[in-house]
């Protein structure tokens, strides 16, 4: 059975037509569109996507794409994506071939709702970036999925084109600048993959996910391609071998199936070699096996247990791999039945078993979803989410960035499903906790929670849940929310709650902060009035009044510099500061080298050799492939592109990264670690040390090595000049007899 080819972005061609060629080109794009939308055009459609096509043509025909392509190609790639792979029809398509006229040409909105109608109009207007932020501590980034999410509960196709926006981008983005590719590819990650995900398009997330590690990880990349290609037909030859028995009973069954191996995307088999330690060869189910049945909607459910009993029959499974999501589908539709068995050689084989259109489903997301919904009387798992969205995005106040990782946190995690005693199934993000469902229930539960019951036994508010758990909240009305209750949430709805109820309280505090400035300003002959209290809060530096007054009446603040204040009539003139000294800047000096041997060039507003400090959460040495960061209060921080905290902070603050290259210099010498598993074996100790400070003489920092039951663990920090010298090291170290695992630490231990 052949398997599915690996997701990798299509080779671009090199743009070097003239004029006459170009235009062919577009109208074979073009065309090529109109056959995808055939099967849904229905009278007076063909005409309204020409008009929109001729219009994104006209309103772009002097502009380029750094590939130097035509830029109307991309408008209509997207529109391809949406038709073909997301399942979009003639709105969306119109909408695809418009959604960057009004960021990027002379035709306003306006143009476009005549032409097209408001909920076109208002699509559009979704997808066109927010092009100034005023407020220079937000980040733009995140201001524009702040727009996009605010228009996604209006309308989801704002999500769904903006998502096949993103795909055509990330398929595009060999002609970027390598900096524009990191920060692309880390908001991608970071925000739109999840997103893909969450809208039930798994095949848009995972070319995502390669993509972006495609970039960010191009050598890690290479590897495990080549590793997955240099195995392809022995892979194949398995996947025959373990479907071969099970084909013959299907069929014997009287079932209408497919039946195919699909190798797992490069991406997720690197985060199970992180996740696990172990190396590529030991990854165990590098493919999945997927079984297609097209049944009646009536016995959709009953035959995917049919083909279940078949093949454990044949093969032992898992206990604990076995997903239902027949009973209990995700929230964004995903329906499925998976497990795990043993197959020939004594490898384990996972097994995917699903309608044709729970299939439908599982590529096409929301779009095929609602396709099947019509006639349903179920409440919709969508939009109940959606709700839950709308619910949040009410809460204005919240700074962008927050919002964000609050979003992510809540709505792009994983679930799980816990229960209400009376048994209703309540679908929360995994990680929530007692309170996160106290106040999925009622914000009233939620504020008053002292306890639960946890499958009838008594657990604190900060406990953890688990799908399938029972719960029961426990509450007193003298209950009240204290600050640490925020770091017992995850969910968007619970943090919100629980800042409006801690801002309820402060603003009772605040009252009498109020009343002693009121005394105070009387006092020196100045009215309490808005413009003097203003001119207070901008002088101590407070974001807002409230904390101003919560200041004062908690006496962190005593008001002694208002003496210093000048009031003329009856208002209050700050005092002039002071003249400036000009000091001689004292930096720091980073441990193990000085200024002057600074090894770091900043391609920027100066090529000169600068200060910097190494990021503690992933300890880049030279050679690795790095970023800096202006960081507020620190100065330049060098991190790992493949730092745990990358995609967060390109994505989010991507206006604060600056390109930066190793320069030579053997001199100086980096702090790095290494974790060691193998066999516990006399001298072993010896061995490594003998390789390190003696073969290759690098010298050690620190060293400890645990053993239990015939295996050590051991972690070594070492110094090395670069990169090449600690893989040389690596690959010395693996060589050694009962040597099992060498890896770099990627965490802040060293």
């Amino acid at each position: 059975m052949e398997e599915q080819a690996i997701v990798t972005a299509p080779v671009l061609p090199k743009y070097n037509l003239n004029e006459e060629q170009e235009k062919k080109e577009i109208l074979r794009h073009y065309r090529a569109l109109l056959r995808a939308l055939r099967p849904k055009l229905k009278k007076g459609d063909k005409e309204l996507v020409r008009h929109a096509f001729e219009m994104a043509a006209d309103a772009h025909k002097t502009m380029r794409r750094k590939s130097g392509e035509p830029y109307i190609i991309h408008p209509i790639a997207v529109a391809m994506i949406c038709v073909e792979e997301i399942g979009l029809g003639i709105r969306s398509t119109i909408c695809a071939l418009l959604h960057d006229t009004v960021e990027d040409t002379d035709l306003s909105l306006e143009d476009v709702e005549r032409e097209f109608g408001h909920e076109i109009a208002r699509i559009v207007d979704g997808l066109t970036k927010i092009s100034n932020v005023i407020d220079t501590n937000t980040s733009q980034q995140a201001e524009n999925f702040k727009k996009i999410l605010l228009t996604l509960t209006d309308d989801p196709r704002v999500i769904l084109i903006k998502l096949a926006d993103r795909l055509h981008n990330m398929r595009t983005l060999d002609s970027m600048k390598r900096e524009k590719q990191l920060k692309i590819s880390s908001e991608t990650v970071w925000v739109y993959a999840p997103l893909a995900h969450r809208m039930g398009l798994y095949n848009v997330k995972t070319e995502l996910e390669d993509l972006s590690m495609k970039y960010m990880e191009p050598e890690t990349y290479k590897e495990i391609a080549r590793k997955l290609a240099e195995t392809k037909r022995e892979r194949t030859r398995y996947i025959n071998e373990f479907i071969r028995p099970i084909k013959d009973k299907l069929e014997s069954g009287d079932l209408d199936f497919e039946i195919y191996g699909r190798p797992k995307s490069i991406h997720s088999i690197w985060n199970k070699i992180k996740k696990k330690g172990v190396a590529f060869e030991e990854v165990y189910d590098l493919f999945a096996i997927r079984i297609i049945l097209n049944s009646p909607h009536s016995r959709e459910k009953e035959d995917c247990w049919k083909v279940y009993s078949i093949i454990t029959d044949e093969y032992t499974p898992s206990p604990e791999r076995l997903r239902d999501w027949l009973s209990n589908p995700k929230s964004n539709g995903y329906e499925a039945l998976h497990t795990t068995v043993m197959g020939p050689q004594g490898k384990w084989v996972e097994v995917q078993i699903r309608s044709k259109r729970m299939n439908e489903i599982a590529e096409k997301g929301l779009a095929a979803h609602y396709k099947y919904k019509e006639g349903s009387s179920d409440e919709d798992r969508f939009d109940k989410w959606f709700g839950q969205i709308r619910e949040v995005l009410n809460n204005q106040d919240t700074d962008s960035v927050d919002f964000l990782q609050d979003f992510k946190m809540s709505f792009l995690a994983e679930e799980i499903y816990v229960y209400t005693p009376k048994g209703d199934v309540k679908m929360l993000p995994i990680g929530s906790t007692a309170l996160d469902f106290a106040f999925s229930i009622h914000s009233a539960v939620g504020t008053k929670c002292i306890g639960a019951k946890i499958n009838h036994k008594l657990v604190p508010i900060s406990h953890k849940l688990r799908s399938g758990d029972q719960v029961e909240i426990i509450t007193s009305n003298k209950q009240k929310p204290s600050d640490d209750w925020l770091n017992f949430v995850v969910t968007a709805k619970a943090k919100n709650k629980i800042k409006d109820a801690l801002k309820e309280v402060k603003r009772t505090i605040a009252e009498e902060g109020k009343y002693i400035l009121q005394r105070k300003l009387e006092g020196m002959g100045a009215a309490f009035v808005q413009t003097n209290v203003d001119t207070l809060v901008a002088f101590y530096k407070f974001h807002s009044q409230l904390d101003f007054y919560y200041q004062v009446a908690i006496k962190a603040l005593d008001l002694k510099e208002l003496k210093e204040f000048n009031v003329l009539g009856d208002k209050l003139e700050p005092p002039k500061p002071p003249k400036p000294q000009v000091h001689e800047l004292a930096v720091e000096p980073v441990p193990h080298y000085s200024k002057k041997d600074s090894e770091l060039i900043i391609f920027g507003e100066s090529s000169d050799k600068i200060m910097y400090n190494l990021a503690k959460c992933c300890n880049p040495i030279p050679g690795d492939d790095v970023f800096g960061f202006v960081s507020t209060g620190k100065g330049l921080i060098i991190h790992r592109t493949n730092c745990p905290n990358a995609p967060s902070l390109l994505s989010n603050y991507g206006h604060r990264v600056v390109k930066t290259k190793w320069a030579k210099n053997k001199a100086i010498s980096f702090l790095t670690g290494l974790k060691i598993i193998g066999m516990d074996d006399v001298g072993v100790v010896n061995k490594i040390t003998n390789v390190i400070s003696g073969d290759l003489r690098v010298n050690i920092s620190a060293m400890t090595i645990e053993s239990h039951d015939g295996l050590f663990e051991g972690t070594i920090k070492v110094f090395v000049h670069d990169k090449e010298e600690l893989e040389e090291l690596v690959i010395r170290l693996k060589q050694l007899k009962g040597i099992h695992l060498v890896d770099r630490f990627d965490a802040e231990k060293v």
